[in-house]
């Protein structure tokens, strides 16, 4: 549909809202595909979706500009009011509010002046703030147990900041990927500096004594993560001392500023991250050395000193003999002076024990009559209750000894007759389990003379037999068995009858089965 080839007057064709507003879109995306805009950015906005809103402008204009939430995802720079920025994307309409817009791809800074610039003011910023303080800055630990390492896990930089510290001292080291440039980069290094800060001591995964951030050399633009002030902040508040390792020696981001010690590359970050053990190692052997040279010396000094106030001291002998004689002088005359210092006294005393002793003696023994009168009072009543208590005691012990005696009487009876009938219920048990009840139902033993026969070969050979049944015992002789020998010179005994045989019964005659016809 061609708007300009519209003849105008009262017949003109009239279009709806939507059709002008499609047409008017299709002119403009169709002159505008794909261009490049330079100008200043205004009125940034993220919403929670992630898409960005933002103005380009110039003296003169202003273009609304639009970055969906994937474009922004790859943008290398991300956008901030009064930076000059050159976007490239394309121009289209929004007929809901009857505006144009543009549609931004990539952004680039119009210059490394304009970068530059926005760093120095958020530099200014954030260090009137007091987050470059030296006073905030805190030691780096001599010889940390474990170290934090946020970088990429890809790289070549942490190969190399695991190279040196092999080499210098090895120690336990803690890797948090993270991506080193590009839109993810700033929130994914605070929140590896946030994350090893809330690591519990002591916990299953240990909390690192040191933190090195690190990344390897490249462009402002590559380098422009570690700028951003959600790094700068993490950076600043880690409560772990940091070492920040970002780019080469010339390269210069604001973590450098917060971080607790700068190193020019990753590699010095290790260097000053431990020491180097085998000069450590050295340095103990020769401060050994010393403080065994030092003792040795001082011990020399003291024996020296002490040689020298002993022989200024006199003999212990010539000390003491005095002082033994004395003793020996006062110890001869203490014998004497204790026998006449007695006798004083006693002659002393003998007049007044001639006075006190009769009286004393009086008074005594008053006292000990009184006494003795009291216990006699009390042993009459305590007498008579022994003897109370006597007969009790007695007459119970009669009553438990009478009883002790009808139970002894009962009790060889009581054991008599639990044996017998535990007697009688053994023979009935062994009545019952023996083999003659067994003869009772009909059953019999055969013997011979080695003992039992239990078949019918033994039982032919055998001389005689002897059947035991439950009423007593036959004695017989099988038929075939041989006659026993007669003793020489015996009369040969008769052959004994055989019985005459049977008559044979008769069987009879089966029934007369009868004709079929």
């Amino acid at each position: 549909m061609d708007l300009i080839d519209e003849p105008a007057g009262n017949n003109a064709h009239e279009y709806t809202v939507s059709e002008i507003s499609g047409a008017v879109k299709r002119v403009i995306e169709g002159e505008f595909a794909r261009v490049r805009v330079r100008g200043e950015v205004g009125r940034v906005s993220r919403p929670a979706s992630g898409h960005l809103y933002f103005d380009l402008k110039d003296d003169r204009a202003v273009i609304a500009a639009i970055s969906w939430k994937g474009q922004v995802a790859k943008m290398q720079i991300r956008p901030e009011e009064g930076m000059e920025v050159i976007a490239t994307g394309r121009m289209t309409t929004f007929p809901g509010q009857s505006k144009y817009q543009l549609i931004v791809d990539d952004i680039e800074p119009a210059g490394a002046g304009a970068l530059m610039a926005m760093l120095e003011a958020r530099r200014r910023a954030l260090a009137a703030e007091g987050l470059f303080d030296d006073r905030r800055k805190q030691p780096i630990p001599w010889l940390p147990k474990v170290i934090g390492v946020v970088t990429s896990p890809s790289g070549a930089v942490i190969r190399d900041i695991l190279h040196r510290l092999r080499d210098r001292f090895p120690r336990h080291v803690l890797i948090w990927p993270v991506a080193v440039q590009g839109q993810a980069c700033a929130p994914e290094v605070a929140a590896a500096i946030r994350g090893f800060n809330a690591l519990a001591p002591g916990g299953p995964i240990p909390r690192p004594d040191l933190i090195i951030v690190a990344r390897g050399g490249g462009s402002l633009e590559d380098l422009w993560g570690f700028n951003e002030e959600i790094v700068v902040r993490a950076a600043a508040d880690s409560a772990i001392p940091l070492i920040s390792a970002v780019g080469h020696e010339t390269d210069t981001t604001l973590i450098d500023h917060a971080a607790d010690r700068r190193a020019p590359t990753p590699t010095a970050a290790a260097e000053m991250a431990v020491p180097v053990r085998a000069d450590l190692m050295a340095w103990l052997s020769e401060a050994e050395a010393r403080m065994a040279r030092a003792a040795r010396g001082r011990m020399d000094v003291r024996a020296q000193r002490l040689a020298d106030l002993g022989r200024a001291l006199g003999r212990p002998e010539a000390l003491v003999a005095p002082a033994r004689q004395r003793f020996d002088l006062w110890a001869d005359r203490l014998a004497p002076a204790l026998r006449m210092v007695t006798t004083r006294k006693r002659a002393g005393f003998a007049p007044l024990e001639a006075r006190i002793a009769p009286r004393i003696l009086r008074g005594f023994m008053r006292q000990e009559e009184d006494r003795l009168t009291r216990l006699a009072a009390r042993l009459a009543p305590a007498l008579a209750r022994n003897r109370a208590e006597a007969a009790r005691s007695n007459a119970r012990n009669r009553s438990a000894l009478d009883t002790l005696a009808e139970r002894l009487e009962r009790a060889p009876a009581q054991r008599l007759a639990a044996l017998a009938e535990r007697l009688e219920r053994l023979d009935r048990m062994r009545q019952t389990l023996g083999y003659t009840e067994t003869l009772r139902r009909g059953y019999a033993v055969v013997r011979d003379a080695e003992g039992v026969v239990t078949g019918r070969a033994a039982a032919a050979g055998a001389v005689a037999l002897e059947i035991e049944f439950h009423d007593g015992r036959l004695s017989v002789r099988p038929d075939d068995a041989p006659p026993p020998a007669a003793p020489p010179g015996a009369t040969p005994a008769p052959e004994p009858a055989k019985p005459a045989p049977k008559p044979a019964r008769k069987k009879p005659a089966p029934p007369e089965q009868g004709s079929l016809f």
